[in-house]
């Protein structure tokens, strides 16, 4: 679950409805300079399907026992993350061997500040398990000359294109984790070019509630629409785990339209 204080109360977003948001903005991206990402095919794939392992803990989320908040996902147990990554990693592959090797990056990313992309990147609990997480990211990234081998890709192209995985991933992680409400702004890099290795920053700029403008601006029309679900939870002083899941699937989803412009 990917969460917000809203001062009043929670915004919950599922990780799979982020990844739907992540799906839309990888088909609508290219324009203004800024390449589409080839083959839109894998990368439609895995931007929507990067996080299906989610659903497994997502079944019977929980609380926080230190602070009794909705448990965020850089809070979740670090052990249950490499299991559920590992299957979700083994189902995209099933799907999309291209997809898959991305996958693969993505989740041995996550332990990695993204490669580079996101210093400071951590999950709370990781290094508790240090260890075996170290041991994922061995087995991910020994995985990965055979993968490419396989697709007969170049290095440079499957970096560009985990590049891509994680712009679709942090621009939808933007509009879950920021207050598009009342608006906030923000940037994010590296952002791919084209496929020679040039790259930008894109500034987010607040226009209004869920209203934004990126600069420079990387999809084909202007304004362009999305949608993302999510969930409000009034706060409240829940006893149990099994108290907070009954309010979370009590409560009916929003679908929230996000408008982006030039």
């Amino acid at each position: 679950m990917i969460v917000r204080d809203t001062g009043n109360g929670w915004q919950i977003v599922m990780q799979t409805h982020h990844a739907d948001l992540s799906g839309q903005l990888c088909r609508a991206w290219g324009s203004n300079g800024l390449v589409a990402p080839r083959p839109e095919g894998p990368l439609a794939v895995v931007s929507v399907r990067h996080d299906d392992g989610w659903a497994v803990w997502e079944r019977a989320p929980s609380l926080d026992p230190e602070t009794d908040a909705p448990r965020d996902f850089l809070n979740v147990q670090v052990l249950l993350h490499l299991d559920f990554y590992r299957a979700c990693i083994s189902a995209i592959t099933d799907e999309d061997p291209y997809a898959g090797l991305l996958a693969s990056m993505h989740g041995a990313g996550i332990y990695r500040e993204r490669y580079g992309a996101q210093p400071g990147l951590e999950l709370r609990f990781q290094e508790d398990v240090q260890a075996r997480v170290d041991a994922f990211v061995a087995e991910q990234e020994a995985s990965f000359p055979g993968r490419i081998t396989a697709l007969g890709i170049s290095d440079e192209e499957r970096w560009v294109n985990y590049k891509f995985l994680q712009v679709f991933d942090r621009l939808s992680l933007y509009f879950c984790m920021k207050d598009l409400d009342a608006g906030e702004a923000g940037e994010l890099a590296p952002i791919p070019v084209d496929y020679d290795g040039n790259e930008v920053t894109v500034q987010m700029e607040p226009r209004g509630s869920w209203h934004v403008r990126l600069d420079p601006y990387p999809f084909a029309e202007s304004p362009a629409t999305f949608t993302l679900e999510r969930r409000v939870l009034p706060k409240t002083s829940w006893e149990s785990d099994a108290e907070f899941r009954a309010d979370l699937f009590d409560t009916e989803t929003e679908v929230t339209q996000i408008t982006v412009e030039r």
